[in-house]
């Protein structure tokens, strides 16, 4: 099948384009949305201008469409640019989301697209441990939950990270794969990836209890062969 995969650079996204290519799906393009303000209802806000250098990375095709981040128009805004493109399905990171994977089967139907979700429902825990164990390299790139600190971001998420936020979990009800917006993430490599990303320079922007890692230059790095 040939399909398209909604990519933000973070976790999820990245960890679903890995399934759908292991399950043999072509995937044609990466899509990802930019929203011009920082509160988008649907989309990933930091870092999105790395999209383009993450697709090299990953050495498939990106679509690139841009949104006022408006709770509705937003959607509109992701179906008009999915329509232009000739793939047979939609793939998203959603895990626990309704609100998202409703927007996103809604799209699908109008425009006869399968719609792929798989990490669907999956236990948060086994997600994160999945991510270690494929040895992505992941890092926090946005917090906006009570319990977490300015220290967070930039933060590799290893083993270390992932009980200190079973331990977030625990106190304050934070979501362990950040599904309720409690924190984003940028994915610089993965075993999949052609380039490795450098971060290269990159500054910290908090604002009371959030905060962005603003990556303000990166460059792709050969990896070993």
């Amino acid at each position: 099948m040939q399909v398209a995969v909604l990519a933000t650079g973070g976790k999820d996204s990245t960890l679903a384009l890995h399934r759908v290519l292991k399950m043999g799906c072509t995937v044609k393009y990466l899509v990802s949305m930019v929203p011009v303000r920082e509160d988008s209802w649907m989309f990933h806000y930091p870092n999105m201008h790395l999209m383009d250098l993450f697709a090299d990375a990953v050495g498939i095709p990106l679509v690139k469409g841009e949104t006022f981040g408006d709770k509705e128009a937003e959607v509109e805004d992701l179906k008009h640019l999915i329509a232009k493109l000739d793939v047979e399905g939609l793939v998203s990171g959603a895990i626990a989301s309704n609100y998202q994977k409703m927007r996103i089967e809604q799209i699908c139907k109008q425009l006869n697209l399968r719609c792929l979700s798989p990490l669907w429902g999956e236990n948060p825990a086994k997600i994160l441990e999945e991510i270690l164990n494929l040895k992505f390299e992941v890092i926090v790139a946005g917090v906006y939950a009570y319990g977490f600190s300015r220290d967070w971001l930039g933060r590799k998420i290893d083993d270390a990270a992932v009980k200190a936020l079973v331990e977030l979990n625990k106190r304050f009800g934070v979501s362990l794969v950040g599904e309720g917006g409690e924190y984003e993430t940028l994915v610089v490599d993965a075993p999949f990836f052609r380039k490795k990303l450098k971060i290269v320079d990159a500054e910290t922007v908090w604002k009371g209890q959030s905060g962005y890692f603003i990556v303000k230059k990166a460059m792709l790095e050969e990896k070993p062969m």
